[in-house]
């Protein structure tokens, strides 16, 4: 299997900076070359035309003489310092009049004849190139057709500058892709030094060290969505791994002292014969600690599953209003024996798990139940919305500060920890109770003021 080998990005925008640089370049140096090509073409078609009038005027001035005998002198005198230019000049019948020493015309065109066109460009001997034009030179008389004039002009200057320019333009490209590149990759560099930064400061952070954060102040803007997005990521790890913590110390401490308990009273019992009551009392009472420590234990495996959303409620009408006044009944002895004043009001219904529900109303209810003082009163309200059905359970009693309001759906969590082994339930039937809400995609909240504590538990009704 072949490993890939990760790409830098510093060599990605290294590589960017070059191709860019150097293809702006390119296409400028092929524009110009283009430009200047035209240029040239312009001034040679410039200089035959020019040209080509003065022969047409000689050919007049020789013709009126009587002959052409005299049109070798004038044009050899006409093309004096005009080095590469070649002319060539015909009668009618394709006799030659004048031919210029070292002129490359092409053969085709040789002597000239009508609808023979002469090419723009052609290459001569030695792999030379040539522009030229043709011609009429009319002769002044009267019925006699006109010379046929060819002209050429060498294009070796012309080609030995392109050459150059070419050379030139390639160099130049070649430089600044590998300058580009090379201020390309320190600009990387630098740009990215503050990810480094960034990379350096998160690996230095550790499960015990949670609490350090980011600094962002000298972080480029482009960068501080990030940072703040891993300081917030560090956040909620810290207090995840808190929360973990605590649940562990919490787990620890609720089983240990169940536990102790059984390994006393066994150990107690062994230490000399006991008669048949004094076991059966023992037995019993042990019966009663593992009991409370297997709903302790099937408490935490609900509450596992539900964090690995293992939490699958099946889908049924429920009647809110009657499935709590069956609860009700169950919890009559206790209201009851403590004095207390219930009512119950209103009507909803929802769809969801009816045992998980009934699960979640009842850790309500043992949960105000418990902390309502005699002769208190509680008070069950339902509440239906479009779409969203409500359980309102108040009841009386002490506030609870508000500092504690957020952490009471926490595992193990008491607002007095002194109260921990009072009978008042494993600590988590409020987190049970949020778990079921969250697997019915509803919520829990709780406010407590003015004497009164209202446990709200929300879901939807469709």
């Amino acid at each position: 299997m072949m490993l890939h080998r990760k790409k830098s990005l510093t060599a990605r925008l290294t590589i960017l900076f070059a191709v860019v640089s150097s293809s702006v370049l390119l296409i400028l140096g092929l524009v110009i070359a283009e430009l200047v090509e035209r240029h040239f073409e312009d001034m040679d078609l410039e200089l035959l035309e020019g040209k080509l009038e003065l022969l047409q005027h000689a050919v007049i001035s020789a013709r009126a003489e009587g002959n052409f005998d005299g049109l070798p002198a004038q044009l050899d005198a006409a093309l004096v310092g005009h080095h590469g230019l070649a002319v060539g000049v015909w009668d009618s019948d394709g006799k030659q009049l004048f031919l210029s020493e070292g002129a490359e015309f092409p053969q085709s065109n040789l002597p000239p004849r009508a609808g023979r066109v002469l090419p723009k460009t052609w290459t001569g001997l030695g792999e030379q190139h040539y522009r030229g034009i043709s011609g009429q030179a009319p002769t002044g008389v009267e019925g006699e057709r006109p010379a046929t004039v060819l002209l050429s002009t060498s294009l070796t200057h012309h080609d030995h500058f392109m050459q150059s320019f070419r050379l030139t333009m390639w160099a130049v490209v070649t430089l600044a892709a590998f300058l580009t590149g090379l201020l390309g990759w320190l600009a990387a560099r630098r740009g990215l030094a503050p990810l480094h930064n960034i990379t350096s400061r998160a690996s230095d952070i550790t499960a015990n060290s949670l609490d350090q954060r980011i600094e962002s102040g000298e972080i480029p803007i482009e960068l501080a969505e990030v940072v703040n997005t891993l300081n917030n990521m560090l956040g909620r790890l810290k207090e995840s791994f808190d929360r973990l913590s605590d649940f562990s110390s919490d787990i620890a401490h609720e089983l240990r002292t169940p536990v102790s308990n059984l390994l006393t009273q066994t150990q107690v019992m062994l230490s000399r014969p006991r008669s048949i009551a004094e076991y059966q009392d023992v037995l019993a009472s042990n019966a009663e600690e593992l009991e409370r420590l297997s709903r302790t234990i099937a408490d935490m495996l609900f509450l596992a599953k539900a964090d690995n959303r293992q939490l699958m409620p099946t889908q049924e009408t429920v009647d809110l209003e009657a499935e709590i006044s069956s609860m009700l009944e169950f919890y009559e002895p206790l209201i009851e024996e403590k004095q207390l004043h219930l009512t119950l009001h209103g009507h909803a219904e929802v769809v969801g798990d009816r045992l998980m529900l009934r699960r979640a109303v009842g850790n309500l209810l043992s949960n105000a139940i418990r902390h309502t003082p005699e002769n208190g009163s509680i008070n069950i309200t339902l509440e239906s919305e479009v779409g969203e059905a409500c359980i309102c359970v108040e009841n009386t009693g002490e506030n609870i500060p508000p500092e504690h309001l957020p952490r009471l759906f926490d595992r193990f969590y008491r607002v007095d920890p002194s109260r921990q082994r009072s009978g008042e339930g494993s600590g988590l039937g409020l987190a049970i109770t949020k778990s079921i809400a969250m697997a019915h995609n509803g919520s829990v909240s709780v406010s407590s003021a003015n004497g009164v504590t209202t446990f709200s538990f929300s879901l939807p009704t469709g």
